[in-house]
């Protein structure tokens, strides 16, 4: 009975780290798509004529930024 449960534990705790991980893998997905977008307003305004070059600039800088640390892989989805 014990070896039951603690394989039992063993794969309750497993089922929660790849839980965590799923989390962890939306939350910057959904932070990279965040982040595009507010390099798309930002361009979309200095098009315009209501935004900066700068602003547009500091925007891609993020985007790249968030790239270089969690990848590219929202842009694909």
């Amino acid at each position: 009975m014990s070896g039951f449960l603690d394989r039992a534990k063993e794969q309750a705790k497993q089922g929660l780290a790849q839980g965590r991980q799923k989390v962890d893998e939306l939350q910057q997905q959904r932070a990279g798509n965040d982040l595009l977008r507010k390099l798309g307003a930002a361009y979309y305004a200095e098009r315009r004529g209501s935004g900066t070059p700068e602003a547009t600039q500091s925007a891609l800088s993020a985007l790249e930024a968030h790239i270089s640390a969690h990848g590219d892989g929202f842009l694909h989805d």
